[in-house]
């Protein structure tokens, strides 16, 4: 059991008022609330070591420097890396561009003789899944464009799980990437990492992982699960905007070529030509999020402490409690309602009803939730609907507060005047 009381008092917003009622945050897929220790270990570094890090002779440069990489060690051994297997970016979206535009370098012949290994031909073919967050498909439909690949897609069942068997059907021998998320953010469900993984092997292909939405809430073993790359959000697990990871095996990074040029991913210069630092740092050009990733820490030190064991039975439990007063509710229907392992979302529809309205509706009642797309639009769209509602919990969750969410949304139908 946690004590959600002693947690609740580390998050300082979680006590606001919304529209002259107390706060109830149901919006924790989308961002997270930031813990007192992340907002005070970025004060403590730009009060007492802020510095450019790296190559920097002078005392401040070298704690800012110390601070960041220990940052680095800390985040990485959190999702079961070395540190020199993490690369810092500003999130999972800039992670996946990332690995999209250097694959298309390696395609177009750039980098050393390893990257070849990851360029793709016409007729090469990467797969995604119906239900990806638009990045983890967008990046992917450029790259097809750029080096003549074929993208494809494995479908999503009605109740929102994978069909391994179609899986197993697109996944072949000119299959180079497959790309999926470990838990979707409209669904929820844990899709089945390992399966997905042994079917890119058979094939020699790619596999690349979204866990923005599994990073705050699961165990994270990314080396154990066997994924070639990985990507996650820091502002989606406690930790501050603007920073977030990109995982890789060892061999996968060292044959990447870059993406982003300039200072500091550099060993020598001249003006006709470069040479390049080994991973992490080849990947790292310009100024880094030195503060983010020292509050991105203190986050994943946090989540540590808390154990993530229990947070997720902790929000299994709220998830469970939000679908049995949800379904008793006439005109409601969830998304992704498959007996599977889940995190603590639910998406869901009301007949007749604007998700916008009723996200309307239950903001006036202080309760904060998601509505829309939620950049997912091919799923929506599968499912027969434009957008929906999504009510996400975390660790300072409570079982109150999900009461207070079911009780609102019996109201909304009544209250647009659509017929039970």
């Amino acid at each position: 059991m946690l004590d959600v009381a002693r947690i609740r008092a580390d998050f300082p917003i979680l006590g606001e008022t919304v529209n002259g009622r107390p706060l109830v945050y149901l919006d924790s897929a989308a961002t997270s609330q930031k813990p007192r220790q992340v907002l005070q270990a970025e004060y403590d570094f730009l009060t007492h070591a802020n510095a450019a890090v790296h190559r920097g002779a002078h005392t401040l440069a070298a704690e800012a420097t110390d601070l960041f990489e220990d940052a680095r060690a800390t985040v990485a051994g959190f999702v079961g890396a070395p540190a020199e297997q993490l690369v810092w970016t500003s999130g999972a979206t800039m992670g996946l561009n990332l690995l999209g535009y250097a694959i298309g370098n390696a395609t177009a012949g750039r980098g050393g003789a390893d990257s070849a290994s990851l360029a793709l031909r016409p007729g090469d073919e990467i797969v995604t899944t119906a239900i990806e967050h638009h990045a983890n498909l967008i990046p992917w439909q450029e790259l097809a464009a750029r080096t003549g690949a074929t993208l494809r897609h494995v479908p999503a069942r009605a109740d929102g799980t994978l069909d391994l068997d179609a899986a197993g059907d697109l996944i072949g021998p000119r299959t180079r990437v497959v790309a999926f998320t470990h838990v979707s953010n409209v669904l929820g469900i844990v899709n089945p990492v390992a399966e997905l993984v042994a079917l890119a092997a058979e094939v020699g292909a790619i596999t690349v992982m979204d866990a923005c939405q599994s990073a705050p809430h699961l165990p994270l073993d990314l080396a154990a699960l066997g994924v070639d790359f990985a990507v996650f959000s820091g502002h989606k697990m406690l930790g501050p905007y603007g920073v977030g990871g990109l995982y890789g095996r060892a061999e996968r990074l060292e044959a990447l070529p870059p993406f982003l040029t300039g200072g500091s991913m550099i060993t020598t210069v001249t003006l006709d030509s470069a040479e390049y630092l080994p991973p992490p740092q080849r990947f790292e050009a310009g100024t880094q999020p030195v503060g983010p990733a020292i509050g991105l820490a203190a986050a994943v030190r946090y989540l540590d402490e808390v154990g993530l064991d229990r947070i997720h039975a902790h929000e299994q439990a709220l998830a469970a409690r939000m679908r049995a007063g949800l379904i008793e509710i006439p005109g409601i229907r969830l998304l992704g309602d498959a007996d599977a392992e889940r995190v603590g979302l639910w998406a869901f529809d009301v007949d007749g009803v604007h998700a916008h309205d009723a996200g309307q509706f239950l903001d006036d009642r202080g309760i904060a939730v998601r509505v829309g797309h939620h950049c997912a639009a091919p799923l929506h769209r599968q499912y027969g609907i434009t957008a929906s509602v999504r009510a996400s919990v975390a660790l300072y969750n409570t079982a109150d507060e999900v009461d207070e969410l079911v009780d609102a949304v019996r109201g909304i139908r009544a209250y647009f005047g659509v017929e039970s």
